[in-house]
């Protein structure tokens, strides 16, 4: 693989308030269920650059008309955000990609389940932990059993449909896969949300061959795929299959000598009268009531390219080749693309991964090349995958890092492939196509890495809330309202030091009357004190100095902004007798817990095994500290099976000494790696 994934610090900055507005739904008729709320308002949060592939530096050059309205913030090529779908859509429409989506294709949940942004899958028997409270098991909790309410799932698909509407440009698509549980409902959710005009279709895929059903009923062998459009003259473009070779046998039975061609003889003769196309051919008039098909210029030219038969009465036919024809028109049921094969080289360990068959024929149908394709719902990545492939800009998001993993690897390698071809993207029924980009982006929205420097999330902090930067101010990091901002470290809650650096500063600008915000994530008891004995004597319309703190995560204006907090483990290395022992004491993702206590009906997620949250480990007995060599690796081959934790290896020959590496990888795809020298 040519070409490194770099880590970037770029950040874009909002181009709107940070509430994005949302235009209610109209259509007809409504669905009504408990609970059923209008998204009138969204908040918006920024995005965090994280990573950059672009081995050619084609960013940089990437120029035209289908990159002039570009937002400048972001690189010109595909970009992958890692977040929740809402929080992500809300980004993209207050940073300039509302009305700029020309195709849409999410593949969200099927069943009830659980909140598919919010999805964790543990190991373990049966979910192996109870929580408190709650009769079900930690696994029945986030694995798509029917405990999620249909009036939650009917809200959670109705808020994101919202949005995605509002990033469609006039006469953009819309396909959303379903299987038979939910599309009845969803598609009177559609109805409303695009109005009954927006229809185009009801597609039917078979996914897979007839089969025997156990429960009493008729075998379900298809997913719906329904399509909306958000104007009257969508993009499409029809597609067609290959004749059977019964209809090839029977239509197309006549064959050339010398090239072999399959033909039928079509009749040359149209209803008349026409003038211009009553004349003799070859002392050959039409039968009365009709004229020839064409003018004798084309006549002529059909004669010189062998395309005319003469019967014996001395009618010409024409001559219809089989291999010119484009094939039978597609139709609403498709029986001829099969599911991803367990075997297939693109099989990549998605229970709901749907084929690139599939993508490819609604990309090709429904967009053109260099248009924008998104999916909210990325997964293995095969739509953004596709697109590439195709010539079409990508968007694609989603909550698990291990999806975003598992698609930026898979981009990586089609756009290696296709630098290796010249640039060109050879498409199979198409003239080959320059790639819209051969470069991608990774960002995180609300879902922040802090540890970083203190200017990056200075930046993260001022485009949420609005600040106005002071880049002149040694101390004071800009303006909100009338009043200074001050944004403290996020490695620490606030705490009474902070606010000591605060009054003396102003303590040093005696003429300074602003007031001061300061912004932190979290609060120190103390600092609530501190900040009640500072203000107790600025209160009224003329106070000078006051100090107000915006905490990120809680505030009511500006709550919610979301740190990531890395997952720790506590490993034991140790060596004797030429042997290597590894054990795992313990092992906490920060970022399951908060998957967990955000899904509906969880109370306090309690979980009795660390094992339950890792999903791999691995061991290198001589790491470089570059590249990691799998001397060892436990990956359970059932869910409900547990990684061992406690591991012995042989030294190193010949190694007086040597660096341990254990990778351990959690369920969302986070890794954590630690290091001894034994």
């Amino acid at each position: 693989m040519t070409g490194a994934s770099v880590p970037s610090k770029r950040n874009p900055s909002s181009t709107s308030s940070a509430e994005v507005k949302v235009t209610a739904a109209k259509g007809r008729p409504m669905l009504s269920w408990v609970g059923k709320r209008p998204l009138r308002r969204v908040k918006a949060f920024p995005a965090q650059h994280v990573e950059t592939f672009d081995p050619s530096g084609d960013a940089a050059t990437r120029s035209g008309e289908v990159w002039a309205d570009w937002p400048s913030a972001y690189p010109r090529g595909g970009l992958l955000f890692h977040g929740d779908n809402k929080e992500v859509l809300a980004h993209l429409l207050a940073n300039g990609f509302r009305g700029k989506v020309d195709l849409i294709y999410i593949d969200p949940p099927f069943d009830s389940g659980a909140d598919y942004v919010r999805r964790v899958s543990l190991r373990g028997h049966k979910g192996a932990a109870k929580l408190d409270g709650e009769s079900y098991t930690l696994g029945e909790q986030i694995q798509y059993e029917d405990i999620w309410a249909n009036d939650n799932y009917l809200q959670f698909m109705y808020e994101r449909l919202l949005l995605l509407r509002e990033l469609l440009r006039p006469g953009g698509v819309l396909y959303l896969h379903l299987d038979t549980n939910r599309s009845y409902v969803l598609r009177s959710v559609l109805d409303e949300v695009f109005g009954l005009d927006g229809f185009r279709n009801e597609v039917i895929w078979q996914r897979t061959t007839a089969h025997s059903d156990t429960r009493g009923r008729f075998g379900e062998i298809h997913d719906v795929l329904l399509c909306y459009s958000t104007g009257t003259a969508p993009t499409f473009h029809p597609a067609h299959v290959d004749y059977s070779e019964e209809y090839r046998e029977s239509h197309y039975s006549l064959v050339e000598p010398g090239s072999g061609r399959r033909y039928r003889l079509g009749d040359m003769t149209a209803p008349g009268p026409r003038p211009n196309l009553e004349y003799e051919w070859r002392g050959v008039k039409p039968p009365a009531g009709r004229c020839w098909a064409v003018n004798i210029d084309r006549m002529s030219k059909y004669e010189a390219e062998g395309r005319l038969v003469y019967s014996a009465t001395g009618m010409p036919q024409y001559k219809r080749y089989l291999d010119e024809m484009a094939g039978v028109p597609i139709q609403d049921v498709w029986t001829d693309i099969p599911p991803v094969n367990p075997m297939a080289g693109e099989k990549l360990g998605f229970p709901t991964q749907k084929p690139e068959g599939l993508l490819e024929r609604l990309t090709r149908v429904s967009s053109d090349r260099g248009d924008l394709v998104l999916d909210a719902f990325v997964g293995s990545g095969t739509t953004s995958s596709v697109a590439q492939r195709l010539g079409r800009r990508w968007i694609g998001c989603d909550i698990n890092k291990g999806a975003i993993q598992t698609t930026s690897k898979r981009l990586q390698d089609v756009i290696d492939a296709q630098l290796a071809d010249g640039q060109e993207a050879l498409i199979e029924d198409q003239a080959p196509a320059p790639p819209a980009q051969l470069s991608f982006s990774t960002w995180r929205v609300n879902d922040y890495d802090l540890q970083i420097q203190h200017n990056e999330a200075v930046n993260l902090a001022c485009e949420h809330l609005g600040v106005e930067r002071t880049r002149t101010d040694r101390f004071f990091d800009g303006t909100l309202g009338k009043s200074l901002v001050k944004i403290t470290p996020f490695t620490h809650p606030l705490s009474p030091a902070d606010l000591e650096e605060v009054r003396t500063e102003l303590e040093a600008r005696p003429e300074e009357d602003r007031n001061v915000v300061v912004v932190c994530l979290g609060i120190e008891i103390a600092a609530q004190a501190w900040l009640e004995d500072w203000n107790r004597l600025r209160r009224g319309k003329n106070t000078i100095n006051r100090i107000d703190p915006i905490e990120l995560r809680t505030d009511e204006r500006y709550g919610s902004f979301m740190a990531h907090e890395p997952a720790t483990a506590k490993v034991g290395i140790s060596r004797a007798d030429g042997i290597i022992r590894v054990a795992i004491e313990d092992f906490i993702s920060p970022s399951i817990f908060k998957r967990l206590a955000e899904q509906t009906g969880v109370v306090r997620p309690k979980i009795d095994d660390w094992r339950a949250m890792v999903d791999s480990v691995m061991i290198d007995t001589s790491y470089d500290g570059k590249v990691f060599d799998i001397n060892l690796s436990d990956v359970p081959e059932r869910k409900t099976d547990l990684v061992e934790g406690s591991y012995e290896l042989p030294m190193p020959k010949r190694r007086k000494k040597t660096m341990v590496a254990v990778k351990i990888t959690d369920m969302l795809g986070e890794e954590v790696l630690v290091t001894k020298q034994v």
